[in-house]
């Protein structure tokens, strides 16, 4: 039986976290849009990851709305921890890397908003994050989805 929050179909996003000129990238789907004006986002990130360090440590981070291409980056940037594996490297040989507002952020996504932390709360295996959008960029690409992942096998739920 499904689990009434695995019914919606949910789009899939990456946070870009910075540490110095170093960028690391998850993958979240625990993000939602908590204002109109200002606009804000919430985002929950797992604990004991590069990403959950590099948001704790910074003021700035760039979502990214995943389109339906970089569903082959899912195992690298959601399986793979960036404290163990350099995923900018990887991203950069795969020449998947473009700069956006002098941040790096993955080539051809649907949406970019950078973002300003506002605030952090512990939430179980995750922290909460709440950011105020500065600028934004849509590219009206289709967008990836949790069914898009479950369709392709990349995961269970």
């Amino acid at each position: 039986m499904t689990r009434p929050w695995n019914l919606p179909n949910l789009p899939v996003y990456s946070l870009a976290t910075y540490q110095g000129e170093k960028v690391n990238m998850n993958i979240c789907t625990y993000v939602s849009a908590v204002s109109m004006k200002p606009k804000r986002y919430m985002v929950a990130v797992y604990h004991g990851t590069q990403s959950i360090e590099n948001t704790i440590s910074s003021k700035t981070a760039v979502l990214q709305l995943l389109g339906v291409q970089h569903a082959s980056l899912v195992n690298t940037l959601g399986k793979k921890s960036g404290l163990r594996y350099d995923k900018e490297n990887y991203l950069t040989k795969k020449k998947l890397i473009t700069l956006w507002h002098d941040k790096k952020v993955l080539t051809h996504c649907a949406g970019l908003m950078e973002l300003e932390k506002l605030w952090a709360k512990d939430a179980g295996d995750h922290t909460m994050f709440l950011f105020d959008v500065k600028r934004f960029q849509s590219n009206h690409k289709s967008v990836l989805t949790l069914d898009d992942l479950r369709m392709k096998k990349l995961i269970r739920i």
